[in-house]
């Protein structure tokens, strides 16, 4: 092998790898919008009357409590139909979905989760009229958790 094909091999790998780091923060993003985009079927999502509460720095990514509110009187009339929480970077995109209605009382639930690494999570909420809102917030992670070790 001649010292100039190891040298274009080099530059292309390089250039490759480049690239890859450049499209994969946008494909995380799309990772997010296309998981809600998936759950609301194509419908506007408009940003209100749905709070994520999470801390924003996260000492250990291994167990992350969350809770999410929805402002919403919760009558017949007027209440949510269901809540979803999408993330970012993490293997899978869903992370849970809960079915409320109006008997619920209050919309209000909480779970714990794993995350990856320092990544936006987003809180997408189903009203009985069909409109979504949601709230999105960016979680920064110290210790990564949903990591897979190679043998």
């Amino acid at each position: 092998m001649s010292p100039a094909t190891t040298r274009r091999q080099l530059l292309h790998t390089g250039a490759g790898l480049g690239g890859w780091l450049l499209l994969r923060p946008a494909h995380a993003a799309d990772q997010l919008d296309e998981a809600i985009r998936a759950w609301t079927g194509g419908a506007p999502v408009q940003t209100g009357r749905v709070k994520l509460d999470i801390a924003p720095l996260v000492d250990n990514g291994n167990t992350v409590p969350l809770a999410v509110q929805v402002d919403s009187p919760m009558t017949a009339a007027d209440h949510v139909v269901a809540i979803a929480v999408f993330n970012q970077k993490n293997p899978q995109a869903d992370v849970v979905r809960f079915t409320l209605g109006p008997r619920a009382g209050r919309a209000s639930v909480a779970t714990r989760m794993r995350l990856a690494t320092t990544q936006k999570l987003s809180a997408v909420a189903r009203m009985n009229d069909g409109s979504y809102w949601q709230h999105t917030i960016e979680v920064i992670v110290t210790l990564a958790a949903c990591l897979e070790e190679l043998e």
